[in-house]
């Protein structure tokens, strides 16, 4: 995740940010860098955690399991974001070809872009505010030590999760499904006009030159299609196991139903780590230009 998105930063950086398009790519690459940086340690943590908890090391565990792990995943919602308004956008230029360039200029979507970071950061203010660095009297050693503290941790771990695990990854879901659909429905229609064409000139002996869409936007299509996908598959389990958790009251990692749940949640979290790292396989493939530079 970590290789393979610096090397769409700098590719989409050496090819040029001049279209709306590559603008969201290159804000999603960084949002997904910045989810896979900060997350690395809390991955780290449960390894120490669970095989060398006892080992004298130099910082306590939780450090790293707690503090990056809430804005790990508000970095991960700000993909999501970016990623809904990839699929949106297209819809719109699919909708209005004509007026898309001047409705949605690359000025306007940096300013997109900035408004959805603020959004994110808001949204989970909740869960950014549960855990402190404190003071803590060890009276072995008779001087204090640092160790994180959570404050209101069920009250704000419930707001977090009717909002944000609730109301809004279901609108998200949502619209995300739908673009998918009009988008792959559209992908159908011009292949089928194209395969019109391309009979209708093979009758005619002359090469008939009307498509409905040109190959560059097919292709771009193609991409965005495929990365809403992608998050569309990723969020399914994540999907489905906070919808559980709100409606089962035992479906937590303390209750009667632990184990499915720490069992869905190691699933959910594997998928959000595949999501962020696997773009790079569907630019290389629908994306000439990105090709070209890669090579």
């Amino acid at each position: 995740g970590l290789i393979s998105n610096i090397i769409n930063i700098v590719i989409f950086l050496k090819a040029g940010v001049k279209d709306n398009v590559t603008t969201l790519l290159l804000s999603l690459a960084l949002s997904d860098l910045v989810f896979i940086a900060l997350i690395t340690p809390s991955a780290c943590a449960l390894v120490i955690l669970n095989f060398a908890k006892y080992w004298p090391w130099p910082f306590d565990g939780m450090f790293l399991y707690f503090l990056p792990y809430w804005p790990a995943f508000t970095a991960y919602d700000l993909s999501a974001f970016i990623s809904v308004a990839l699929g949106v956008m297209r819809c719109a230029c699919v909708a209005m070809p004509l007026k898309f360039k001047v409705v949605f200029t690359r000025t306007r979507t940096i300013r997109f872009v900035l408004f959805l970071v603020v959004l994110a950061v808001s949204l989970r203010v909740p869960v950014l505010t549960i855990f402190r660095v404190m003071h803590r009297a060890d009276p072995v050693t008779n001087s204090s030590v640092l160790h994180v503290v959570a404050v209101n941790r069920k009250a704000m771990s419930r707001i977090n999760d009717v909002m944000n695990r609730g109301v809004i990854i279901w609108v998200k879901y949502a619209i995300m499904v739908s673009c998918v659909g009009i988008l792959s429905f559209k992908l159908a229609q011009a292949s089928r006009i194209r395969r019109s064409c391309t009979e209708t000139a093979s009758q005619a002996g002359e090469k008939n030159t009307k498509e409905g869409l040109a190959p560059k936007d097919l292709q771009v299509i193609k991409s965005v299609v495929l990365v809403c996908t992608i998050f569309i598959l990723s969020q399914l389990p994540f999907l489905l196991s906070s919808t559980a958790r709100l409606i089962t009251p035992q479906y937590t990692s303390n209750g009667q139903m632990r184990y499915l749940y720490n069992s869905i949640s190691t699933i959910s979290l594997f998928c959000s780590y595949l999501n962020a790292s696997i773009n790079i396989f569907v630019y290389y493939n629908f994306n000439s230009k990105y090709r070209f530079v890669f090579l």
